[in-house]
């Protein structure tokens, strides 16, 4: 069973990452589709692991919902 079976919020951190930043998940069927149709570009992992970090966090912080619409795990899993 996924650790994440309803996905992620903005800034949680992924269960599947490894302790190097890694996708556990990378190369198997387990892989939701959502991260395996991303395709990195340069404007999103920038020149360094810092700087995609940075990219990132403000991707997040822009693309999450207006505070008083967030839905709840519970909510989201119906």
């Amino acid at each position: 069973m996924p650790l994440m079976p309803h996905g992620k919020l903005a800034g949680e951190r992924c269960a599947h990452l490894t302790r190097d930043h890694r996708c556990a998940l990378f190369g198997t069927k387990d892989r939701p589709a959502v991260c395996a149709s991303l395709m990195p570009e340069p404007d999103m992992c920038g020149g360094s692991a810092k700087e995609a970090f940075v990219i990132l966090r403000r991707l997040e912080r822009v693309t999450a919902p207006e505070p008083g619409k967030l839905l709840s795990r519970a909510s989201r899993a119906s």
